[in-house]
């Protein structure tokens, strides 16, 4: 027989509860950028997930109060940027409120689409936006994979406990 380890008093759902409970969870981080009327724009990332091989599906879930939600609420393609454990200071300019996000520190180009491709990350795909759906104060975007480059070298860049991560030999 082993012994379990006590589970503690449960919490009511909150806010709160959620927020401590993935400061647990490492979760990749990427860079979703689009193509607006206003110039591109882009955020950091850590709800990123595969949905679905055929056809090949992705996910991400973006606050309807972020500053991007304007752009990506009618953008008909998505970039979804998978960033290098080099590109901390890059996830931190596009997780930061106000920053300018695409200035002369960024580097980045037009891609397919007319979508913003950042260089140097560990891959990067062009997707066709087919539905957002309401999820509380957020949308579940779900986009199409239409190309996409898989060939950047380097690890991946992690978030957890509220800070950026490289993995760990």
């Amino acid at each position: 027989m082993t012994a379990t380890p006590g589970l503690g008093t449960p919490q009511l759902g909150s806010p709160d509860l959620l927020r401590s409970v993935f400061r647990r969870h490492a979760a990749g981080v990427a860079v979703i950028t689009a193509q607006g009327g206003g110039g591109p724009v882009g955020f950091t990332a850590t709800s990123l997930t595969s949905v679905s091989v055929e056809p090949p599906l992705v996910s991400f879930g973006i606050g309807v109060g972020a500053s991007s939600w304007p752009v990506v609420s009618e953008a008909g393609h998505v970039g979804v940027h998978i960033l290098g454990e080099h590109q901390e200071a890059l996830a931190g300019t596009f997780a930061r409120s106000g920053a300018d996000r695409f200035g002369a520190s960024t580097r980045w180009r037009e891609g397919p689409e007319g979508v913003p491709v950042l260089d140097d990350v560990l891959a990067w795909l062009v997707c066709r936006v087919v539905a957002r759906v309401p999820a509380g104060d957020h949308r579940i975007v779900l986009a199409e994979v239409v190309l996409g480059d898989p060939s950047g070298t380097g690890r991946p860049l992690l978030y957890h406990q509220g800070r950026f991560n490289g993995l760990r030999d």
